[in-house]
C-alpha cells in the first residue's frame, strides 16, 4: 500500500543535453497538482557540451537532484539500463523514466499514480503530443487495446511516459542484474521493459490522454513515426530483417519464445513467418499496423 504522499524516483538519461535540460528539469521538479515527492536521478553519457558540469552544479544546490557517476554507454537504452540497475528503489513507491529533451505537462505524475492505484496496475504509459522546432504539433496515439503478443513486437508507447510501481521496478532491476549483456542486446529499453512486464504477468495500462510534449529534433535516437522519411526508415528496418531480429531477441530474453505463435515463427524459417502472419491481430495493437505486419511477414 502506497503512502499518502507517494515518493517517485525519476530516472533521466542525458547526453549532450544542454539545449533542452533546463526546461525539462523545470517541468519535472515544478509539477503542479501533484501530491508526490520527486527525486530525479541523472546518468550522463560522456558529453562535450558541459552537461555533466551543469547538472553537478544543479545537484549541489537541490537535494531533489542526484547525479550518478559519469560513464560511456553509447545509447539511451544502455544508459537507462544503468539507471535501473544502480538506483536503490527501496525508498520509492513508483519509478518514472524521463528523456532529457521533452516537457512534462502539469499533473503528469499525479495522473499516472492515480491510474496505477485505482486500477491496481503495475505499469503505465500514455499518449504524447509531438512537437517540432517549426511549431508543428501532432498527437501520437499508442493507446489501442493490448493484444496477446503485442509486447514481443512493439513497446507500449514512448518510454519517457513510463511509470512503474515499485514491485515491477524491483523485479526489472533483478532481471537486468542477472544479465551478462545489459538488456540482453535489446536496442530499445521501452520495448524490453514493456515486454518484461507483460511476460511476467504484471498489469499494464495505456492512457489515451497525453500529459507530455514529445520534442522532435535531428538528434532524436528514436522519434515519432510521422511523415514519409520516418515511414521509409521504419520500412527499411523491417525489410532488412532488423526489426524481426530484435523481436526474436525480445522473445528469448523475456522467455516467451516457447509460446505459440512465437515458437512456430522462431523455429520455422519462411514457413514460420507465414504462420506468424496469420496471427497479425495478436502481434500489433493498431489495425493499420496489423495489416503492415501481415504484409511484412
Amino acid at each position: 500500500m502506497t503512502r499518502s504522499k507517494p515518493r517517485i524516483a525519476a530516472l533521466l538519461a542525458a547526453w549532450n543535453g544542454m539545449t533542452w535540460l533546463p526546461a525539462q528539469l523545470d517541468s519535472i521538479l515544478g509539477q503542479e497538482e501533484v501530491a508526490v515527492t520527486v527525486t530525479v536521478f541523472v546518468s550522463v553519457d560522456q558529453s562535450t557540451d558541459g552537461t555533466e558540469d551543469w547538472l553537478g552544479e544543479q545537484a549541489a544546490g537541490d537535494s531533489r537532484l542526484v547525479l550518478l557517476p559519469g560513464g560511456r554507454f553509447g545509447s539511451a537504452a544502455l544508459n537507462f539500463y544503468r539507471l535501473i540497475r544502480d538506483v536503490d528503489f527501496a525508498a520509492f513507491d513508483f519509478v518514472s523514466l524521463a528523456d532529457q529533451d521533452d516537457v512534462w505537462l502539469a499533473g503528469k505524475l499525479r495522473r499516472a499514480v492515480d491510474w496505477l492505484e485505482r486500477r491496481d496496475a503495475d505499469g503505465y504509459s500514455g499518449n504524447v503530443i509531438a512537437f517540432w522546432p517549426d511549431g508543428r504539433e501532432m498527437p501520437v496515439d499508442k493507446a489501442q487495446p493490448q493484444v496477446a503478443a503485442d509486447f514481443v513486437f512493439e513497446a507500449a508507447g514512448p518510454g519517457c511516459t513510463y511509470v512503474l510501481r515499485n514491485r515491477l521496478a524491483v523485479a526489472l532491476q533483478v532481471f537486468l542484474d542477472a544479465q551478462v549483456t545489459p538488456g540482453g542486446g535489446v536496442f530499445a529499453h521501452d520495448w524490453l521493459i514493456y515486454a518484461f512486464a507483460r511476460a511476467r504477468g504484471f498489469r499494464w495500462m495505456i492512457d489515451s490522454q497525453p500529459h507530455m510534449r514529445y520534442r522532435q529534433h535531428a538528434s532524436n535516437q528514436t522519434g515519432v513515426n510521422a511523415g514519409l522519411r520516418a515511414f521509409i526508415k521504419r520500412a527499411t528496418m523491417v525489410g532488412s530483417g532488423w526489426a524481426f531480429e530484435q523481436a526474436a531477441i525480445v522473445a528469448r530474453v523475456v522467455g516467451t519464445d516457447a509460446l505459440p505463435p512465437i515458437s512456430a515463427w522462431l523455429g520455422g524459417g519462411r514457413r514460420g513467418l507465414i504462420r506468424l502472419s496469420l496471427h497479425a491481430r495478436q502481434c500489433r495493437r493498431r489495425r493499420r499496423d496489423q495489416l503492415l505486419f501481415f504484409a511484412s511477414c
